[in-house]
């Protein structure tokens, strides 16, 4: 049995302005509160990890301080929880850019965070099995 990894590294983010372009004018979106989602497929010839993107409005949250823990909040539960989106890459070779944009006007809890991010990866997965079929 494989042992899961629980990390978080530098592959796993986004930062390349241009697929970040590409994910929010070609990448699928929906909402679901307090996230917008946006989701790109990514053919790939090798295994490679789906990248995350994080997005706090500075509009709504003034204070770094605030933007900067919500933030940490997401990172910690999709790190606990990407084992969702991974059991995809079994099948054949792709991987996922994913943008989490927080739209509450107030920072939420861990637990209804937490409840959201796991909602939202299984709904990746699922769309994802849907189109392979």
């Amino acid at each position: 049995m494989e042992k899961k990894r629980f990390t978080f590294s530098k592959d796993e983010r986004l930062h390349s302005k241009v697929l970040i372009e590409e994910l929010f004018a070609k990448g699928k979106s929906f909402f679901n509160y307090p996230f917008k989602v946006l989701v790109k497929k990514i053919s790939t010839e090798k295994q490679q990890l789906p990248s995350i993107l994080i997005s706090v409005p500075k509009r709504t949250f003034k204070k770094a301080v605030d933007r900067n823990r919500i933030k940490r909040l997401i990172r910690e539960v999709y790190r606990q929880n990407k084992h969702i989106v991974y059991e995809l890459q079994s099948t054949e070779p792709h991987s996922f850019h994913i943008a989490f944009i927080y739209t509450a006007k107030s920072i939420l809890s861990y637990q209804e965070i937490e409840r959201k991010i796991i909602l939202i990866l299984q709904t990746i997965k699922n769309q994802d099995e849907v189109s392979a079929d």
